[in-house]
């Protein structure tokens, strides 16, 4: 897994996807941090809340390539064949991603220092916020994967994730279109922006964290068994 990790991680420095989408999370994050700083707001979690638009679109660039390029270029029966499982590829791609993105959201730590040279906040009001994103942003990639591993287009791969991340972030905004109460209330509930928002009300709730970690689980497992359908195809 540490060499499909290291493998992947550096590709995205290889090719401009890694500098594009760190540029663009660096350029939302200072412009937010300036105006919410400037409005007298020493919550850098609110900085971190206002990337949940952003990650949305993001996210399709980071995922778009972990299966499906690999498959287009056909080196991919050499991974599959390799002496390493299946759950290993899958875990050391999904981690290269999450490491991108954890490395998106560093400049949140010089943020959250800035702010507590100034005045005293609650510094668990960050983390919450961070974690939530951390965790949001998993679950996102988990689906992207599962997505790029059904295809050999990367632009389709991205299409796809951009249009179901929307979906399953704002499910809540087509609550009021159903007719029936309890498939409206499903929806409101299950909306990834709903339980997301949780963690930036510094409501730790392990039923949330759970829900993230249960999306995440879910679709690595599809990405695996998509994997393992195609090696013995």
């Amino acid at each position: 897994m540490r060499a499909v990790f290291k493998r992947e991680f550096r590709s995205y420095f290889s090719t401009p996807i890694g500098f594009i989408v760190l540029a663009v999370c660096y350029f939302f994050l200072g412009l937010y941090f300036s105006m919410i700083y400037s409005f007298g707001s020493p919550e850098v979690s609110e900085v971190i809340m206002a990337m949940a638009t952003v990650i949305v679109f993001t996210m399709p660039v980071i995922t778009m390539r972990l299966m499906s390029e690999d498959r287009r270029q056909k080196v991919d029966q050499a991974l599959l064949t390799a002496p390493v499982s299946l759950t290993a590829i899958v875990m050391g791609k999904f981690f290269a991603a999450l490491a991108l993105l954890a490395v998106a959201f560093a400049p949140t730590v010089i943020f959250e220092i800035i702010v507590l040279s100034y005045v005293s906040v609650n510094i668990m009001s960050y983390i919450y916020a961070l974690l939530g994103m951390l965790l949001l942003g998993s679950a996102l990639i988990s689906i992207g994967m599962f997505i790029s591993s059904l295809t050999e287009s990367s632009v389709v791969s991205a299409i796809l994730t951009l249009v179901i991340n929307i979906l399953v972030l704002y499910m809540s905004s087509f609550a009021g279109m159903v007719n029936a109460t309890w498939l409206a209330n499903i929806l409101e509930k299950a909306a990834f922006i709903n339980v997301f928002d949780n963690f930036g009300a510094n409501v730790f709730s392990v039923s949330d964290v759970v829900y993230f970690v249960s999306i995440s689980a879910a679709f690595l497992f599809l990405c695996v068994r998509s994997l393992d359908k195609r090696r013995w195809a």
